[in-house]
């Protein structure tokens, strides 16, 4: 009981403490650090630079180790690359930095680091023009690639293409994407429920782990979503089959029923329940770097 007791009468003396010296700025820099370090490894994930932090992790390990046992050789060379860390670090993760920092800056407002909805009264035509023109092109297997703007702003893209914009319907992406259009060749951009450009050039990914059956559209689908927090749909040509890219991860074979629902959800102001599990959603694949 006593042990008991002096623990008890330890922590209390040690809140009391924490309450003296602790102040409200204290609790306000833990909280936006913590913010910062999420936002980092959210923009990290399923990233190939999710196996450079193991790399780190095992460098570190390795560090202290060496450390510890007093391996004076390793512990001299560690310590030289460690003091050049954050150097190295800007080297390695300046895709990622970047993304964050356009995140954060983007259309000078720092909440964009949340991603854009629009209003469902506004956008669900838009959404359903778009759908039923990917369904038609599916059937007629007619490639495709049709990226939705959010946060991070897609001037730089939609400068290597044409300038169009027009309101968005099924009919004009359907006669944008025909195989004799001068404007199929490359993909459109979205911004604001309005066809921005076509014919625009996207990056292609540089993840080396996906399926070998992903064509240059999924690719370039797959890039620009590592690139920003855009949304990109492809057709595909040789399949017919319809695919949604976000965040660097691919969902392919999508039924119209998966697609419209995934569409509002990402789009849409107000988040709709998400449907029950039909064998539709059996066909959804995701491709991560372990794709085979």
């Amino acid at each position: 009981m006593e042990t008991l007791q002096d623990l008890f009468k330890s922590a209390q003396e040690l809140f009391l403490t924490l309450g003296q010296t602790v102040t409200v700025w204290d609790i306000v820099d833990i909280l936006i650090i913590t913010y910062l370090i999420y936002r980092i490894l959210a923009v990290m994930r399923k990233t190939s630079a999710t196996n450079v932090i193991y790399g780190i992790i095992v460098i570190l390990v390795i560090a202290w180790l060496s450390n510890i046992f007093n391996m004076k050789v390793l512990k001299y060379l560690l310590n030289q690359t460690l003091q050049m860390g954050v150097v190295v670090l800007v080297v390695l993760f300046q895709p990622e930095l970047r993304k964050l920092f356009e995140l954060m800056g983007s259309r000078g407002r720092f909440g964009s680091m949340f991603k854009r909805r629009f209003k469902s009264e506004d956008f669900e035509t838009v959404i359903l023009n778009v759908v039923a023109a990917c369904e038609s092109m599916a059937k007629s297997k007619t490639g495709a690639i049709i990226v939705f703007e959010r946060g991070i702003g897609l001037n730089d893209y939609a400068a290597t293409g044409t300038r169009v914009d027009a309101i968005i319907t099924s009919e004009l992406l359907q006669n944008i994407f025909y195989h004799n259009s001068p404007l199929h060749d490359g993909a459109i951009l979205i911004r604001d429920g309005r066809v921005l450009a076509a014919s625009c050039m996207l990056p292609l990914t540089n993840n080396v782990h996906l399926s070998r059956e992903l064509g240059m559209r999924h690719r370039a689908g797959i890039g620009i979503s590592e690139r920003s927090d855009a949304v990109a749909i492809i057709v595909s040509e040789q399949t017919g089959s319809i695919s949604i890219a976000i965040d660097g991860m691919i969902k392919r074979r999508l039924s119209r029923d998966v697609f419209e629902s995934m569409l509002k959800n990402e789009l849409m102001q107000r988040r709709r329940r998400k449907p029950k599990s039909t064998d539709n959603e059996a066909h959804v694949q995701k491709v991560e770097k372990n794709d085979r």
